[in-house]
Parts: C-alpha cells; sequence; structure tokens
C-alpha cells in the first residue's frame, strides 16, 4: 500500500481518534498515550449512522456513505459537500420498484442506508449504492457529488433487496482500451430469482448510458453471474452468502465469505447447521463464471479453532515478514480476523484471531484441486450450488496458474481447509476490523475491537 501524504495525515488522524491501548511486542499492555487533541465529525441527522468510508488516494479527500447522506469530507474532517440519497416513498415488497411498474403496495417514507461506496477513478465518479428500491446505485461526480446518472430502467439495475449496510461488497477491475468491469457480491435475502449472489457488470463510460450494470454477458443459456438455486433454501432455509471483503490481484478477483452448511457431527447420525468462511476466486475475463471456485480458510491456535471470519484486508509482505514466510516483499498477503467456533454468526463469542495467508499457497491449493478433479478424481464438492454431488469429469489437461476453467468441471469447491498462520489472539474484546501496509519493510497491522479500541 502506498501512502500519500494527506493519507497518511488522514490515518494518522484515525489513530488519534481510536488509539486507547497498545499491544508491545512481548503482549504487555501498555498505559494509554497522554490525551491529545483529536479531531471529530458528527453527522447531521441522529439517524445518520455511518456505513461505508473510502478516501482518494489521490487528494486525500474522504467520502462518507451515511445514513441518506453522502458527505465529502477533506482530510482534516471538514465537510466539503454533502449528497442526500433519502428518505423516499418505498416498500420492501415492491419488485420490481414503482418507478418500473405499479406496485400495489403501501408506499412510507424509507430511510437510504448506504451499502456500497465505490472510488471508479477512471471516470472520476463516485459508485453509491443504497438500500431503497432493492438496491440502486447513483453515480456522483468526485468533486461536488453532483449526480451524474442513476440507473432504474433495467432489471439488472436493481442489485440487491437486503437493507443491511455491510450486505454488498464490489471491486472493480479497470482496463486502458474499454469500460471497466464491476464485481459485485451480495447477500440475497431469501429473494435469488431476483439477485445473483455475485455477478460481473459493465461500468460503461457514459454514467447515464443504458448498459450500465447490465452483465458482462448474457444469453438464454450462459451469464456472467452465479444464482443461489431455489433448492438450496429446501436443505438450509435462511441459506444466504454474506460477503466480507473483496479485491483483486493478477487475473482473478477475490471475495471473502461466510456461509451456512449443513455438517454431521462425528458420531451423530444427525446434522446440525454451521458457518464456514470461504475464499471465492474468479477469472477477471471469465465473462460465463467457469472458473469459479471456493475454499474453505480457517485459523487454529493451541486446539483452539477460529472459524468464523469477522474482516480482511490485502497487503504486501514487506521484506521482513516475507523473510519468514519464505516469499518475495512483494507477495500479497491476506490479513484476516476469525472469531471462535463454527456456530454463532449474529453472536459471535470474543475470543479472536489475527491470521495471515499468502494468496500463493491459496493459489496453488485452488490449482492442485482443479487438477485432481480434471483426472476424474472426487466430486465438484460445491453443496450449495450443485445440491448434489457431481463427478469429476476426466480430460487429458495441464492446469497451469492462470486456468479460468471450461464448460466442465465447474463451479468448483475445495472440501480441505487451508489454514492461515495465527500471529495474535484477544481473548475478551473480540477483534473486528483490520487493516496492514508496509513501512520500513516491516509489516504493520491496525485492529479494530468490539469495545472501540485500535491495536497497533
Amino acid at each position: 500500500v502506498i501512502m500519500s501524504p494527506a493519507m497518511w495525515k488522514w490515518t494518522c488522524l484515525v489513530s488519534h481518534l481510536l488509539l486507547s491501548t497498545t499491544v508491545s511486542p512481548l503482549g504487555r499492555q501498555q498505559p494509554p498515550h497522554p490525551k491529545r487533541p483529536f479531531i471529530t465529525f458528527t453527522g447531521e441527522q441522529a439517524e445518520g449512522n455511518f456505513n461505508h468510508l473510502v478516501v482518494d488516494e489521490r487528494t486525500g479527500h474522504i467520502y462518507l456513505g451515511a445514513v441518506n447522506r453522502i458527505y465529502k469530507l477533506s482530510s482534516d474532517l471538514k465537510v466539503l459537500v454533502t449528497h442526500e440519497t433519502g428518505p423516499d416513498d418505498d416498500n420492501p415488497k415492491c419488485y420490481p420498484p414503482r418507478i418500473v411498474q405499479t406496485c400495489n403496495e403501501p408506499l412510507t417514507p424509507t430511510n437510504n442506508i448506504n451499502k456500497m461506496l465505490l472510488i471508479d477513478y477512471k471516470e472520476n465518479r463516485l459508485i453509491a449504492c443504497g438500500s431503497l428500491y432493492q438496491g440502486i446505485c447513483k453515480l456522483l461526480r468526485l468533486d461536488d457529488l453532483f449526480k451524474l446518472g442513476e440507473p432504474f430502467h433495467k432489471k439488472e439495475h436493481y442489485l440487491s433487496g437486503v437493507n443491511e449496510s455491510g450486505s454488498v461488497f464490489g471491486v472493480i477491475v479497470s482496463y486502458s482500451n474499454m469500460d471497466d468491469k464491476l464485481f459485485i457480491a451480495t447477500a440475497v435475502d431469501g429473494k435469488p430469482e431476483y439477485f445473483p449472489t455475485i455477478s460481473s457488470r459493465k461500468l460503461t463510460k457514459n454514467s447515464e448510458a443504458d448498459g450500465m450494470f447490465a452483465y458482462v454477458f448474457h444469453d438464454e443459456f450462459v451469464a456472467s453471474m452465479i444464482k443461489i438455486p431455489s433448492d438450496t433454501f429446501t436443505i438450509i432455509p435462511d441459506f444466504d452468502i454474506y460477503y466480507i471483503y473483496g479485491f483483486s490481484s493478477g487475473n482473478f478477483v477475490y471475495f471473502l465469505t461466510l456461509q451456512p452448511e449443513m455438517i454431521s457431527p462425528p458420531g451423530s447420525t444427525t446434522k446440525e447447521q454451521v458457518y464456514t468462511s470461504k475464499l471465492v476466486r474468479l477469472c477477471k475475463e471469465d465473462t460465463a463464471f467457469n472458473s469459479y471456485v471456493e475454499v474453505p480458510i480457517g485459523c487454529e491456535k493451541n486446539g483452539v479453532e477460529y472459524r468464523l471470519l469477522q474482516a480482511a484486508y490485502l497487503s504486501k509482505a514487506g521484506a521482513i515478514l516475507a523473510r519468514s514466510l519464505g516469499v518475495g516483499p512483494e507477495d500479497d498477503i491476506l490479513f484476516t480476523v476469525f472469531s471462535k467456533g463454527q456456530k454463532r454468526k449474529m453472536k459471535s463469542l470474543d475470543e479472536s484471531a489475527l491470521c495471515i495467508f499468502v494468496l500463493k499457497n491459496i493459489n496453488d491449493r485452488i490449482k492442485d484441486r482443479l487438477q485432481s478433479c480434471y483426472r476424474g478424481e472426487g466430486t465438484l464438492d460445491l453443496a450449495w450450488l450443485k445440491v448434489k454431488d457431481i463427478p469429476c469429469s476426466s480430460a487429458l489437461l495441464t492446469i497451469d496458474d492462470n486456468f479460468c476453467g471450461l464448460d466442465m468441471n465447474a463451479p468448483l469447491g475445495v472440501s480441505s481447509m487451508v489454514r492461515g498462520l495465527p500471529i495474535f489472539t484477544e481473548d475478551g474484546d473480540r477483534m473486528t476490523s483490520v487493516i496492514a501496509y508496509v513501512y520500513k519493510n516491516h509489516s504493520l497491522a491496525f485492529v479494530g475491537t468490539k469495545s472501540g479500541k485500535l491495536k497497533k
């Protein structure tokens, strides 16, 4: 992560804002720093919870997605511009929303919760997606938050009916000579017929173009999307995929997820529901999503399993960490926070672990799995998507590092879990967020906790 002076100033500001304790290398708690003056920003409305934040890496300007508001702030938290996004008359049962066809449900003033905030650097605009009208997005000019477009004419313009702020994750894949792509991953809240759980969309240059957010490819049989089959809900009635983090690296786009599954505990004849954290990988150029692979991830320390993913962040190894891991300084490292166990998604236990994964090791595991499946070994092992086990088909094929799938043996699940390296555990104050970067060859991580502390 390369920080501009403005970004570094903002990072230091957040440190001042949140820092209450630090942990020494030996694990002893240090006394808090003496109180120093720091800058705060408070929203305009009592209901205006802050949902998402992005920082323009070129200017240091901060964009804040809130309930019914988008704020543009200077790096010292002065309000530069405010854009209202709600409330507006709506009903969550209206689909498509009334702006496409008449809805017979009663409409009431409804708040607009910001669900996704992304900077589209190439076109100098902000993509701000909210909860109104089944997930409509606005495209706002970065300079003054002027509305450049608000696509709503087609079914694919509605991204998600979930009203929670953490339900949608997007990754932009940028090109120099063509329109960019937006990979969208979302919980579907029991509406798989309306919303794909993951898809790739067109980001047109013209913010008002009809093709904005259209699927990269869509015909009668194949599309750039994956939908949760309705059969899955008969097995797990509250099935959904919760997307915690997303990023692109090399030729691939990745999402880190949490999803329920049914397992048979050892010695038991009945199945119980648990949650499994999985990494999802797709090729950037795969319009048919034949490259979709899922691999379970988790962490273990002193016999304690940490399996419920809370947060993640992609960084570089840096020279010192790279040496101890046996990788290069520029290799991608995933910093992840897991809480203990597998059963309580909504009420995670306070015991948590900060773990790291070398992305190359995960890719190697996926490559091995692909190669064994193309030798005809095992099944596709993706119960929620295929509902039943489908045997792998044999084909004379050598899988290289950038293999993007065929219309066979896809989508594919990896059965064995990739374990992260635990580097820090916290038993009383659950870790809930993490960022990391390299400073003078050292890899530094900042972790936020449930009680509002920041650990460096």
